[in-house]
């Protein structure tokens, strides 16, 4: 087993956890130093010192990268048989918690361990607010309810390392395309819960609230792009067939199949592209307008209702409409439609 440690600008209570980790247990050791520079060297000198293996990033390239790198080295350069535990450099993540983690990657089979904290105790309220906002989009969007989504302590079997390192992502995005990206990718969870830990009010951290959130959103902000330019010609197309045939029924199938078969080609090439292997386009087309069909009764099942039913303008209801389909169509596309094909280990 081998726990991966990144680190950026450390202090000793990252010699104090390796120590803590050799007196405890066998694993091996690696540590990124992401660009720290020559005021740290003493630091990663007596971590080396200490029998670990530290690679070295020139400059800062963020904790995806550092991740990726500890990835590439375990998988290539190591004899590495079991799996990876990954853990923060602050000392937030407990020996006992990182060994409970180990100790389950041997019974996972294909799944990513997950060391979820409970966020009870002297917790700093911008990262109450911050779990609990991810943690939210994060069900609406992939249907998967996980505990903490920003979880650094995380565990892999050895056989997921060539994913890992093929996943896009530099900074702390990385690692919520994980997630994002596990389920499709035929990948399971396994949630353990452990110790929340805040030191100092959890002032060592390196998470830069604006730039980072930008980036960790960006997935859900892309799909909502071309959500949102579809919406448009959704709304034109049928105000304008139903003031000229007066159909709700044909001016409801002709928008939205318009709409539907630009939000096709959108999300395909933008919204959810990859580099890697994914369906064939016939596959992803049937898989698309299966739901596409479901969620166009739906959409004029609510219209009629609310529009001739009970007299609501057909502007409102045509928003109160979509509002309520939109987080149901992301679902559909993530899980089902641009599902890339499971990697070949």
């Amino acid at each position: 087993m081998t726990v991966l440690i990144p680190a950026y600008e450390p202090d000793e209570r990252l010699i104090k956890l390796i120590q803590e980790l050799i007196d405890k247990c066998e694993y091996e050791i690696v540590v990124v130093d992401d660009g720290s520079g020559s005021d740290f060297n003493n630091i990663f000198a007596n971590i080396q010192s200490m029998g670990c293996t530290v690679l070295t990033h020139v400059t800062n390239r963020g904790k995806g990268c550092a991740l990726k790198t500890g990835f590439d080295y375990i998988h290539y350069k190591t004899g590495e048989m079991a799996g990876v535990v990954t853990a923060d450099a602050d000392g937030q993540h407990l020996v006992a918690d990182i060994i409970r983690i180990a100790d389950a990657i041997p019974l996972s089979q294909d799944k990513i361990i997950l060391g979820v904290r409970k966020f009870v105790g002297k917790v700093p309220p911008r990262s109450i607010i911050g779990n609990t906002v991810t943690r939210t989009i994060f069900a609406h969007v992939s249907g998967e309810k996980i505990k903490d989504t920003q979880t650094g302590l995380r565990g892999f079997p050895v056989a997921l390392l060539p994913w890992l390192i093929c996943l896009e992502g530099q900074r702390f995005e990385y690692e919520m395309n994980m997630l994002l990206e596990a389920k499709p990718s035929g990948y399971q969870f396994t949630q353990i819960d452990i110790e929340t830990v805040y030191l100092a009010g959890n002032k060592s951290s390196h998470f830069r609230i604006i730039q980072d959130s930008v980036r960790i959103y960006i997935p859900f902000l892309k799909f909502s792009i071309s959500e949102i330019s579809c919406v448009f010609i959704d709304y034109f197309l049928l105000f304008f067939i139903q003031s000229i045939i007066r159909n709700l029924l044909i001016s409801v199938i002709a928008s939205r199949l318009a709409s539907s078969t630009v939000k096709f080609i959108a999300n395909r090439s933008f919204a959810f592209e990859s580099g890697k292997k994914r369906k064939k386009l016939r596959t992803e087309m049937i898989h698309y307008y299966i739901p596409v069909g479901i969620l166009l009764l739906f959409n004029y099942l609510f219209l009629r209702l609310l529009s001739q039913g009970l007299g609501m303008n057909l502007f409102l209801s045509k928003v109160l409409t979509d509002l309520i389909l939109f987080c149901l169509s992301y679902s559909v596309q993530h899980l089902f439609v641009f599902k890339k094909a499971k990697a070949v280990i």
